[in-house]
């Protein structure tokens, strides 16, 4: 943290002085977690010669705000440009992976800036450009104020934030510290003052300059020194960085800010700048309150995954290591289960199918669990979970391993139902939009039983809350009503009527009686009306509709209606029916023919 640096004794820092102007930046951005630079010329080239320091900042939840003037390189007024148009620099990067984002910002090339404008985009960097009002002149301070969220730093000096201003030039920079004494926590709070005037553009002394109405500064060979040091380029900065190893103390805080990022990017963290949202927060101390036990039923779309994960994050930070069994019902979730866990920088993922030679990886570590502290992450298909092959290395996981079930209502199938009662893992979370499974009050008991948990749960998180929160974005629900076929309709009274003469409907409680033989013909009734014939020529005539409104169908998400209903007894859902190929293909050929310009995902 700030208050912890080996600030000068001086306070002062001097172009070749055993103290230089870029060792403040250095130490600065490593230490703290927000910057507001108020100053006239601005570069991204000075964070490329800091992006040593410049990631361990973004590593710590960084933001920067700055206040500059009305002169830009074309390439840095391009960037910010760029950053507004949203869909260009979606899936290019991604900067909350700390392991990458350090050699992402040490080059100067294109993808750089795009670096920089994923950071502008997502507001990790933010801008207001100013110019004084009615003069010929530019604004030229150069001054700014770090935080760690409880001390300040802040500095004053010749300084501008470019890589010759801070490398090459002969500069000089003050340095005031909030814990020192009144006098300089009166400069910081008076500039602190001045930047939020600023910045809220609330100061009418000066005039607040859009970004595409800014002057780009020109390369001249003859032109004006400040202008072309906007414009250092590759060749020169990799000069500079060179030079950098003349100065020991630069070259020794260097490599200790390296080992630093090095650590952070090795260790587990939370993927995104922002904390856990209150919910998210709320459910893990509801389920530790649960003794570790416990089911999340929150609306599709509300952060499931991301919601358990951070209880097992949680779990980390307490003890040092971390252990996982995640449940899934298809192989498409092993997969995004471990992407998942990728990001929460969860190492050590052991993923579990019939197309998986998985076996020798998890005796491994099931070996080194009782010998030393390993941590490791096992994702295994609901249809593997009950095989004797994975069984005998499931019975060996420490007792303390958390077992995350996604779709948890899986588990009240016949297949998994024998298995709750034996499983020893203490710790347990069960995820589910929709935890109640229909016409199987036996399967629904017995999920309970092992959560220790029933309605309403002990979080629970609607759509309605999402949508009113606005984590889930406003919907209109529009219902195409279709009639089955005359042949969809024999069957589905012919069903009916099975259940009635079997004596399986209960006039007391005006439900059927729960019992395997009931479910199994209630959800044999049930796919009748999800596959319903009637329904493909329905949802074509939707898509023309749409196309012919929109002439796209961009962002169209379409769900089609299931195979068959999942046993878990003997195949893995790696294996599709060709009841299930022929649906989706059927839908895919749908959408591809709405018009020649729609391609299929």
């Amino acid at each position: 943290m700030l208050k912890n640096c080996d600030w000068p004794y001086s306070r002062s820092y001097r172009t070749g002085s055993e103290n230089e102007p870029l060792e403040f930046y250095l130490t600065a951005f490593s230490n703290a977690n927000s910057l507001d630079l108020l100053l006239g010329y601005f570069s991204f080239s000075a964070i490329n010669v800091l992006s040593v320091c410049f990631a361990k900042f973004l590593a710590n939840g960084g933001k920067m705000r700055v206040v500059a003037n009305n002169i830009l390189s074309k390439t840095d007024k391009d960037t910010i440009l760029k950053a507004r148009e949203l869909g260009q620099i979606d899936g290019l990067i991604d900067l909350e992976d700390i392991r990458s984002v350090r050699y992402m910002l040490d080059f100067y090339s294109s993808h750089f800036f795009e670096c920089m404008a994923w950071l502008i985009k997502n507001k990790r960097i933010e801008f207001v450009l100013i110019k004084p009002k009615g003069k010929l002149g530019i604004s030229h301070y150069k001054a700014g104020v770090f935080s760690d969220g409880e001390n300040k730093v802040m500095f004053s000096g010749s300084c501008n934030f470019t890589a010759y201003g801070m490398v090459e030039n002969l500069e000089r920079l003050d340095a005031y510290l909030s814990w020192e004494n009144s006098r300089s926590s009166k400069k910081i709070s008076d500039l602190k003052q001045d930047f939020e005037k600023l910045f809220k553009q609330e100061d009418d002394t000066v005039e607040y300059i859009p970004i595409d109405k800014v002057e780009e500064a020109i390369k001249d060979e003859f032109g004006n020194k400040d202008l072309q040091q906007l414009l250092a380029s590759e060749q020169e900065l990799i000069r500079i960085r060179q030079g950098l190893s003349k100065n020991k103390r630069l070259v020794k805080l260097l490599r200790s800010t390296e080992e630093q990022l090095k650590d952070i990017a090795s260790k587990p963290k939370f993927p995104y700048s922002k904390e856990p949202r209150e919910y998210q927060i709320n459910a893990y101390n509801s389920w530790v309150a649960n003794n570790y036990k416990g089911m999340f039923a929150m609306a599709t779309g509300t952060g499931k995954t991301i919601t358990s994960l951070n209880c097992l994050l949680n779990e980390y930070k307490k003890t040092g290591i971390y252990r996982a069994i995640i449940t899934v019902p298809t192989t498409a979730l092993v997969e995004q289960w471990k992407k998942e866990c990728a990001k929460f920088n969860f190492k050590n993922i052991i993923t579990v199918s019939s197309n998986e030679n998985w076996d020798n990886n998890l005796a491994f570590f099931n070996t080194a669990a009782r010998l030393i502290d390993t941590s490791y992450i096992v994702i295994v298909t609901y249809a593997s979970l009950p095989r004797q092959r994975f069984q005998s290395y499931f019975t060996q996981l420490p007792k303390d391993t958390i077992l995350i079930a996604d779709e948890t209502h899986n588990l009240g199938s016949q297949g998994l139902l024998r298995l709750l009662p034996n499983i020893h893992l203490e710790k347990r979370i069960g995820l589910s939009a929709t935890p109640n499974r229909k016409f199987d009050e036996v399967g629904n008991n017995a999920i309970q039983d092992f959560f220790n948990d029933k309605p309403p749960y002990i979080f629970s998180y609607s759509m309605k809350e999402a949508l009113e929160i606005g984590w889930l974005c406003q919907y209109t629900y529009y219902p195409h009503v279709v009639k089955l076929t005359d042949q969809e309709m024999d069957k589905y009274k012919e069903l009916s009527l099975q259940l009635l003469r079997m004596g399986f409907f209960d006039k007391k409680t005006g439900k059927f009686r729960s019992t395997p033989e009931i479910e199994k013909k209630l959800l044999e009734r049930k796919r009748i009306i999800h596959k319903a014939f009637n329904k493909l020529e329905a949802f074509k005539a939707i898509l023309r509709s749409e196309f012919d409104k929109r002439k796209n169908l961009k962002y169209t998400l379409v769900y089609v209606p299931e195979g068959i209903e999942a046993s878990f007894d003997d195949t893995d859902l790696c294996v599709e029916t060709e009841d299930e190929n022929s649906l989706i293909n059927e839908y895919t050929k749908a959408v591809s023919q709405t018009d020649d310009s729609v391609r299929v995902k």
